[in-house]
């Protein structure tokens, strides 16, 4: 059956691009002239959800280990764990051998290495893995005060998501132009040369699942694409981790 959209034509009766597609054509170029880490815009705000210092911690789709490398600034001890095991070479090489960093190649969905850890942190990859199988997980390795951020992905659904969406691509550009000082990129940033996937949940469905999971997690939707979450563990006799 044929769709509105397969019936819409995108050219004039002169053979003219009609200027919609022909306008996102443009925009798509130029951001793949310029292109940013999103997920790198984050990590600012995951720090300042952390205690200052803390024992050990866990980059879950560490990537290139650029999150690591700033975790490492805090903790005592930072695991990251990636399937792609090309990218976790690169983390390696990327990586000071006296920062007290280990990766490991493995699905975090089977391998994810055993806690607890005081921080877990998963960015952009937990709609790579089974929604609620993984964050039980989490909140099993969790220790006692321990903190879970996650900067995830969302399926767009609902006026809010279009919102945000229309400002993302009105935005994007803007800051592609400044975060590659005006000049087209030769290469894009290493963080983003890792597999990518579209999610399947939306937003108010990621909220319901985690706040059953994880009692009194904070969720919010954010600007490009993207939401937050952060739980943290009842804290043991001990006290809070980190303190």
């Amino acid at each position: 059956m044929t769709t509105r959209d397969d019936r819409t034509p995108r050219r004039t009766p002169d053979g003219t691009p009609r200027p919609v597609p022909r306008l996102l054509g443009a925009l798509h170029r130029f951001n793949a002239a310029r292109p940013w880490d999103h997920n790198a815009r984050y990590h600012p705000w995951l720090l300042r959800q952390l205690p200052r210092r803390f024992g050990t911690a866990l980059d879950v789709g560490c990537g290139s280990g650029d999150l690591v490398r700033l975790l490492a600034g805090r903790a005592r001890a930072v695991r990251g764990v990636d399937a792609d095991a090309e990218i976790v070479a690169l983390a390696r090489e990327s990586t000071p051998a006296a920062a007290p960093v280990a990766y490991t190649v493995a699905d975090a969905s089977r391998g994810l290495p055993a806690g607890p850890y005081d921080v877990i942190a998963c960015v952009a990859v937990l709609h790579h893995l089974p929604f609620a199988e993984t964050l039980a997980r989490f909140r099993r390795e969790l220790a006692p005060g321990g903190t879970l951020v996650v900067v995830g992905c969302a399926r767009a659904s609902g006026a809010v998501d279009q919102v945000l969406g229309l400002t993302a691509v009105a935005l994007n550009p803007l800051l592609g132009w400044v975060k590659n000082r005006g000049r087209p990129a030769p290469r894009p940033p290493a963080s983003m040369t890792a597999r990518t996937r579209d999610p399947e949940m939306t937003f108010a469905e990621i909220s319901r699942a985690a706040r059953r999971l994880l009692p009194g997690a904070r969720l919010r939707r954010r600007l490009f694409w993207r939401y937050t979450l952060v739980w943290r563990a009842p804290a043991g006799p001990e006290g809070p981790a980190g303190q």
